[in-house]
């Protein structure tokens, strides 16, 4: 066997180099590697690894979280797989140690080590990779790894779905129709949603939620949205509100399109400053609800798409062989307006 790997050695610049083959433990898996998604906060590293010179990270790193694969090693200690396997593999390794490990919130571990972000010890692309069998899932027959590597997306979706108090018959308003909202709205329907609406700025990602299940779409730059909801609500607003475009402008819109006694989900990762009326939000009882990640749902959400409750496969719009990750990256990044999804394929 033989581990290649794309290395980002400055911004916006791939190589793809042999590399050693990992070590796998007693309680890790041996996995080669199928699918790769590429996710928002890829970009973000790939155009500037720096953050216009607010971090002092350094070249080259790799990249990835989204993924899937086949298991080709298996750890002395680990039982339940086998060399053959397909899994998806949770990217994130807890410390299983700390306070919110122990609650059952590992995803706000302190000690979290995070594939694709600092301390820059785990990724995804690689032809293979180490990676403990407890964060592993396996995947049934009738599911493909490209399946298993949009869990991850899926289980945020999930996660801002089941924090957000979803349930049947409540109506629904999602701010951002890229991969993540509309993760979140296969959630929401899967879970009972009454009535989706979604709203964004490119067409092409509003047509993706309309064949996805939402009631109705509204592009922000054409319709006053404020205007649009209070109209299609009769002047109530919706019972949820998710932010998922992380943007300030929409983050703030948030609490003037929800209703009273109802909840604003923070799902985006918004990193500017956002003005909230607090004496409104007080007096009419809006709950702001954080997301971080997701915990506890990776089986759950295999098991839903093996089952046929969620269908994941329709968020994917663009794939590429690996040694093509170059372009992929680029058209996710330069194609916003095409590419809703883009995956690298091994």
């Amino acid at each position: 066997m033989n581990n290649k790997t794309a290395y980002l050695v400055a911004g916006r610049t791939f190589e793809i180099k042999d590399s050693e083959m990992p070590v796998f433990g007693p309680d890790d898996l041996l996995i080669e590697i199928k699918h790769v998604g590429i996710c928002g906060s890829d970009l973000h590293f790939y155009r500037d690894l720096t953050e216009n010179g607010k971090s002092n990270f350094n070249y080259p790193v790799v990249l990835g979280h989204e993924c899937a694969g086949v298991v080709a090693g298996v750890g002395k200690k680990v039982y339940g797989f086998n060399i053959g396997d397909r899994v998806a593999v949770e990217p994130g390794v807890p410390c299983m140690k700390c306070e919110y490990c122990m609650n059952g919130r590992y995803n706000l571990c302190i000690n979290m080590n995070f594939m694709a972000c600092p301390p820059w010890e785990l990724a995804a692309f690689h032809k293979y990779i180490s990676h403990p069998a407890m964060m592993c899932v396996k995947l049934p027959e009738n599911m493909s790894t490209l399946e298993g590597a949009l869990v991850e997306p899926l289980a945020v979706g999930m996660h801002a779905a089941i924090r957000g108090g979803v349930k049947p018959g409540l109506t629904i308003l999602i701010l951002g129709s890229g991969c993540i909202g509309l993760t979140t709205l296969l959630c929401c329907k899967a879970l009972g949603a009454g009535t989706v609406y979604i709203a964004d700025v490119f067409d092409k990602r509003l047509n993706k939620a309309k064949e996805l299940g939402a009631k109705d779409t509204i592009n922000s730059n054409k319709t006053e949205l404020v205007a649009k909801i209070m109209e299609l609500s009769g002047n109530i607003g919706v019972d949820i509100v998710f932010e998922a475009a992380g943007n300030p402008v929409t983050a703030e819109l948030t609490q003037k399109v929800v209703k009273r006694g109802g909840k604003i989900v923070i799902v985006g990762n918004v990193h500017s400053d956002v003005s909230f009326n607090l004496l409104k939000i007080g007096t009419r009882e809006i709950d702001i609800v954080g997301i971080f990640r997701y915990c506890n749902n990776y089986p759950m959400l295999v098991n839903a798409i093996s089952s046929g409750i969620i269908d994941v496969k329709p968020i994917c719009t663009d794939i590429y062989p690996f040694d093509k990750i170059q372009t992929g990256f680029d058209d996710a990044d330069k194609r916003k307006m095409e590419v809703v999804k883009a995956v690298i394929e091994f």
